[in-house]
């Protein structure tokens, strides 16, 4: 059996499980990345703590809550249609979920990281605007085509291939500051 054979048949009957371990290896990647190639940091200074956190992230958090998602607006919108369901679900995702999920994001990064609640809002604060404003400027155009085009079971991965980028820049936003 093909390896692409068994990603879809582990798809197809763990879809939720699937997605969680492809989220969490694309968020880890993501923090290794923003911080042996953004941050330029050598690897004796490399966090391994960080990046646990990060892959936690997205293991527990965003690749379940992405499938529940995309399968919400599916059923909401339905899965084919072209461009009108594309737009209306990008609409839904970019104008509900994402301002959303991007404190949930930040609320989790600061818990595993056992900020205190204070500390956390004030992340919140100095840090939301400028990521859901970066946010508009790559995920509109990545959704419409994810929409369109890409199967249900596939959208998660897309995404997360995508996300590679959006998590590096994310792991380099929230600890820039500090």
């Amino acid at each position: 059996m093909s390896v692409s054979k068994i990603y879809q048949t582990f798809l197809r009957k763990f879809p939720i499980l699937s997605q969680a371990v492809q989220a969490g290896a694309l968020m880890g990647a993501g923090d290794f990345i923003a911080q042996t190639v953004v941050e330029k940091r050598p690897m004796k200074d490399y966090s391994l703590q960080r990046t646990a956190q990060f892959t936690s992230i997205g293991f527990f958090i965003a690749g379940p809550t992405l499938t529940v998602w995309y399968g919400f607006l599916a059923k909401r919108f339905g899965s084919v249609g072209g461009g009108s369901v594309a737009l209306k679900k990008m609409a839904c995702d970019q104008l509900l979920f994402a301002p959303c999920f991007i404190v949930v994001f930040l609320t989790a990064l600061g818990l595993v990281q056992r900020k205190p609640l204070d500390s956390i809002q004030k992340d919140i604060t100095r840090d939301y605007k400028d990521i859901l404003i970066t946010n508009y400027k790559l995920w509109p155009p990545v959704q419409l085509v994810n929409f369109c085009f890409v199967p249900l079971q596939y959208q998660v991965l897309l995404v997360q291939f995508v996300a590679l980028v959006w998590n590096t820049y994310l792991s380099w936003k929230t600890q820039s500051s500090h």
